[in-house]
Parts: structure tokens; C-alpha cells; sequence
């Protein structure tokens, strides 16, 4: 069902910080940095291997990331699986048992299409579903 592990979700406070982290202690590359205003964050993916981790600073303390960082504190957020074809992926997530977050895909960084699977029904893990633009389970 799921191409490979896309990303990791972090939720940051300060993403200049975060960035700084990434970059120079762990060495990773920014590959990308975007505001996605749908989903209330300013984003950033970091190179690792063939997926990255994303660090997710929230717009406002009412957006899902802001509420996250209220209630947890910073740290893992999500994690994220390629998928080929979100639109035919979702009904099979559905009908395996799992809840949806999202009964449809909606925009994500870099003009991909995402879900996400409620936590309650995945282990406690937030779980993302991304297929990225253009398709494909490549990135």
C-alpha cells in the first residue's frame, strides 16, 4: 500500500533554529522551503537519504501545529508514506479499519496531495499519506 517512509514531521517553535539544527549538527541539506497556508505552517524539508524530515513551525497557536505545540511541545509530529495514488489509497485505508483525518486529499508542501489517518486508529502515531506532484511514490 505505501512506496516508502516520504518524511518525518517535526513541530518547531523556531524553525530558524530547527533549520540550524538540521543543517549544520546533522549535516542535512534544505531541499525546500515553503509557507502552506491550508494547513496553518511554514515548512521546510531537509535532505536524509532518499526522504527528508520536515519541520513544521505553525502560523498561529490555532492552527493544528500550533495546538500540538501547545499540548506536547516540540518534537515528532507525523510520519509520512508515499502512496502512487492518494484517490485510491484512501478508500483501502477506510475499509482496513482505519479513521480518516481526511476523506479526501487535500494541498501539501511542494504541490502534493495529503491525508492524514487519525492516531487513535494507527498506534497513537499521526500518519500522513503523500502522493507527491506528478504522482508517483519518488518524491
Amino acid at each position: 500500500m505505501f512506496g516508502r517512509i516520504d518524511h518525518i514531521g517535526i513541530a518547531v517553535e523556531d524553525l530558524g533554529a530547527g533549520i540550524e539544527l538540521y543543517e549544520q549538527s546533522f549535516e542535512m541539506a534544505l531541499a525546500h522551503r515553503e509557507t502552506v497556508e491550508e494547513q496553518g505552517v511554514e515548512a521546510v524539508l531537509l535532505d536524509v537519504g532518499e526522504g527528508h524530515v520536515e519541520l513544521l513551525a505553525p502560523l498561529g497557536p490555532d492552527t493544528p501545529v500550533g495546538k500540538h505545540l501547545a499540548r506536547k511541545g516540540p518534537g515528532l509530529h507525523h510520519v509520512a508514506y508515499a502512496v502512487g495514488d492518494i484517490d485510491s489509497t484512501l478508500p483501502r485505508i477506510a475499509a482496513a479499519g482505519i479513521e480518516l483525518i481526511d476523506t479526501e486529499a487535500r494541498t501539501g508542501i511542494r504541490g502534493s496531495r495529503v491525508a492524514f489517518l487519525h492516531p487513535r486508529s494507527t498506534g497513537g502515531v499521526l500518519t500522513e499519506i503523500v502522493e507527491p506532484a506528478g504522482g508517483g511514490t519518488d518524491g
